[in-house]
This record gives C-alpha cells, sequence and structure tokens, in this order.
C-alpha cells in the first residue's frame, strides 16, 4: 500500500475521527480509504459526461 499526504479541513477530520469514535470506521485511513473506494464505484457508474464539481474550501 502506498501512503499520500492531504490536505483536509479541520472540521472534515472531525467528522471522520467522530465516525471512528463512534465504531463505524476502525481508524482514519480505513474511512478515508472507504470514501475513496465509493468515489471511485460512483465515477465507473457514472454515464454522463458532465465532470463533478469541487470546491476549494
Amino acid at each position: 500500500m502506498e501512503r499520500v499526504t492531504l490536505r483536509i479541513p479541520e472540521q472534515q477530520i472531525e467528522a471522520v475521527e467522530r465516525m471512528v469514535e463512534t465504531g463505524k470506521y476502525p481508524n482514519r485511513s480505513e474511512a478515508i480509504r472507504a470514501a475513496v473506494r465509493d468515489m471511485l464505484e460512483e465515477d465507473r457508474g457514472e454515464q454522463t459526461n458532465s465532470p463533478r464539481t469541487y470546491v476549494k474550501v
């Protein structure tokens, strides 16, 4: 597995931490891996050519 460094707004990290604390995910890394898997699955299933919009916070 490869290590990736990224910057995430504090409020989003806090939300991820809450999911870890409640037992939804075993740790931050697994929560983020799950989010990436979901994004990739969504992208594979998407049938439109319209680009996804991202907002820089």
